[in-house]
Parts: C-alpha cells; sequence; structure tokens
C-alpha cells in the first residue's frame, strides 16, 4: 500500500540493512487499516505484533509518520489529522486509542509526549507549505493550554503523570527515574522540554502565520533558562528531573535528559557534554546497540523493558538532538551503530522489535513486564522503530 516507501527502502542506506528496512517499508503497508470510528481516514497501528494490537496513537505513532517521511507524504499527513481530530475540548490529544473492541477505547485523563509538531515541520519542509500549520494551529494552542491547565509543576516547569501515580504519561514505562522519590507536581525533564518545544513551536507557527508571536516566544526563552540552570548538573554533564538535581541520591542516568537538547535548552557547553560525556560514551550511553533507555554504568541499569533496553525511537531523536547542535558527525555514528546492530539481529530473526538488547544479543532475553502475561519484547513492532528515518540521517550525515 505504501509503494513509493517500499521502493525508497530498495537503494536506502548499507546494503546490508536493506533487507530489513525493505521489511520496515513493507509492515508499514500491513498496519494500515480502513477508516473506522474516531478516524476519518486510513489509520495506521502500532504494529501487529504489539501485544495489544491493534492501537493508534502514543508518542508512538509520530516515530512511524517521521518513518514513513519523505517518501509517502499524503499518508503522513491523514495520521497527524488522524491523531488531532480526536483532540478533546480540553485541549488533551488522548494517548493511546485502543481498537481491538467494536468500541474504540480512549485514554481520556493522560497524555503523551506532544512530538507530533515535529511531524508537522517535517511533512511542511516536505511539501514546501505550512496549510497543514495553518489547520493545526489552534490545536496546538489548546495543547499548551491543557499543559497549564493539568501538568503544570510546583514551582516551574512541568510533569508527567509518572511522578503522581505512575501512569506512565512519559511513555517510558516503569522508569528508573521514578524508583523511590518523593510524589508530587514535580517538573520532569522531558516533559519540561517537550512543552518548551510547544511553546517555541507556536512562536515559529504564528511567525509564520503572520503574527507577532511575542508572548510563546518569551515562555519558551523563561522555559530554556529554567532547564539550563535549574535542571542540568555538573557532575554528570547531563539533564535530570528537578528532583535529581536537588538530591544525587535520587539521579538516574535515564536518556530522557537528551530532550534538552531537541528544545534546543542547553547551552553550547552543555550539549558538548551531553554528546561527548554520555551519549558517544561506551560507559554510558553508547552501547554495541546504542543508545540504551539507561546508562550501562547507573547502578539501576538492568535488562528489562525501559530500565536499559534500547529502543530505536530513542536513538533517533539522540541522533536528531546532535544536528539542532551542529553535531552531524554525532547523528551518524549514532544512526550507524544502531542500524548495524537491528540489521544483525534482523537477520537472525526475521523481524523487527520492540527493543533491542543493547550488546546485540537476542532480545527474547530480555523483560518486558514480569507482572503480565506479555514479558518480552513484541516483534512486528513498528512504533518504536524509525529504521528508515535513521537510515536518511545517516545518509544525510555521511
Amino acid at each position: 500500500m505504501l509503494g513509493n516507501l517500499e521502493r525508497e527502502a530498495q537503494g536506502l542506506g548499507k546494503a546490508t540493512w536493506r533487507p530489513m528496512l525493505q521489511y520496515v517499508a513493507a509492515l508499514h503497508g500491513r498496519s494500515i487499516h480502513p477508516p473506522r470510528p474516531p478516524f476519518s481516514r486510513p489509520w495506521e497501528e502500532i504494529g501487529p505484533g504489539y501485544c495489544y494490537a491493534p492501537a493508534f496513537g502514543h508518542w508512538d505513532l509520530v516515530h512511524q509518520i517521521l518513518d514513513v517521511l519523505p517518501a509517502e507524504p499524503d499518508h503522513a499527513r491523514d495520521q497527524i489529522l488522524n491523531d488531532l481530530e480526536n483532540q478533546q475540548e480540553d485541549g488533551l490529544v488522548p494517548g493511546s486509542i485502543w481498537m481491538r473492541d467494536p468500541e474504540p477505547r480512549f485514554s481520556t485523563t493522560v497524555g503523551h509526549p506532544p512530538v507530533w509538531v515535529v511531524a508537522v515541520n517535517d511533512y511542511c519542509e516536505q511539501v514546501g507549505n505550512d496549510n497543514l500549520v495553518r489547520t493545526l494551529f489552534d490545536a496546538l494552542v489548546r495543547q499548551i493550554g491543557w499543559f497549564e491547565e493539568h501538568r503544570k509543576a510546583e514551582d516551574e516547569g512541568y510533569y508527567y503523570t509518572d511522578i503522581v501515580n505512575h501512569k506512565w504519561e512519559s511513555g517510558i514505562d516503569e522508569g528508573v527515574r521514578f524508583d523511590d522519590v518523593p510524589t508530587g507536581r514535580l517538573a520532569c525533564i522531558d516533559a519540561t522540554s517537550h512543552v518548551c518545544m510547544l511553546y517555541d513551536v507556536a512562536a515559529d507557527w504564528e511567525r509564520r502565520l503572520g503574527g507577532p508571536a511575542t508572548a510563546f516566544a518569551e515562555r519558551a526563552a523563561e522555559l530554556r533558562l529554567f532547564i539550563s540552570e535549574r535542571m542540568y548538573d555538573e557532575e554528570t554533564g547531563f539533564f535530570h528531573d528537578i528532583w535529581a538535581v536537588e538530591n544525587p541520591e535520587l539521579r538516574r542516568l535515564a536518556i530522557e535528559g537528551m530532550f534538552a537538547l531537541l528544545a534546543g535548552a542547553a547551552s553550547e557547553e552543555q550539549a558538548e557534554r551531553v554528546i561527548e560525556e554520555n551519549l558517544l560514551n561506551p560507559e554510558r550511553f553508547f552501547a554495541p546497540h546504542p543508545v540504551t533507555s539507561v546508562a550501562l554504568s547507573d547502578p539501576r541499569f538492568s535488562l528489562r523493558m525501559w530500565r536499559g533496553p534500547t529502543w530505536n525511537s530513542m536513538t533517533m531523536w539522540a541522533a536528531r538532538g546532535c544536528l539542532m547542535y551542529d553535531r552531524p558527525d554525532a547523528a551518524h555514528r549514532l544512526a550507524e551503530a544502531a542500524l548495524d546492530a537491528a540489521a544483525r539481529v534482523f537477520d537472525r530473526t526475521g523481524t523487527i522489535w520492540e527493543f533491542y538488547h543493547p550488546q546485540g544479543e537476542d532480545p527474547r532475553t530480555l523483560e518486558r513486564k514480569p507482572q503480565t502475561p506479555f514479558n518480552a519484547p513484541c516483534p512486528d513492532y513498528l512504533g518504536h522503530n524509525p529504521l528508515l528515518a535513521l537510515a536518511r540521517i545517516w545518509e544525510a550525515t555521511a
């Protein structure tokens, strides 16, 4: 169903990656369903191997959109619109939409990382116009309003429900950052970075639509300063949640700290330390299959879901963060190592996996959620495998 994507995969990246990339392209096609409520357009599920399939949304969807761009811009646009047309009146974009039952089930109180704005910008750059920005600007403003009303931290910054009730709104289920920590409306590095990015994008979109953008730009600048001054730790050279900066005993080297780069909140010196001392450091995140979800050196590292294993989506975001700070060499290294490792696993197993062993071993040796019936990574999982997007980064930085 996605012929342009399948054709692109035939000549993208290294020859050793192409069987895997062609498989991923075909898997995108196999994951598309006809329109049905609540979607007025064909919709793409997270992946047919997902243990709760079929499901739509969360930030998995954005990874899938970035994977099909630029080969299939119309399909990418449809998925963006599918996501945003289900935005609630209060501005919440539902975290997940479960499609297994006759009637779809929504997450009506829990959101997801609002990285969809990155996909919109990439789409508009691809097609050469801002029509989608015009269509979705109000949705962006309403989502910002929802974060201000429902996810504003006690002092400054923003939080995900992970720190309040372990509902894992961040997408990092059972993350080590929330072990043995106080609960409350405390600033999370990922949530604060993501909302900073929303304000920055809102300022850019308003300017593109002919407006002044002053208020959005001022708020983005305030958040960048807060992240740079209050959420960075000189000892680790990395960004952390507010409680972890203030209490070293609670400090964890979790990959979510790199979202400060995506928000443009790091100083040049801070970004250099994040890249050199963390993302490219083989004792921290640069395992044979980078980037690990928790640094190899962290005492809480384990081979369980988000507590150590590698997610290719996070490697893509890390690479994009490097590009934000003019480090194409670092982005190239991250993309190449991840694709090399994933391709070797594909050759052995014939599929792609929800998450990967940092040392390149069989993903089926990893734990997912031991307390559930599903305690191994899901196969045929697209939502965290933007492998074509990673291959494009590798080519663009060669």
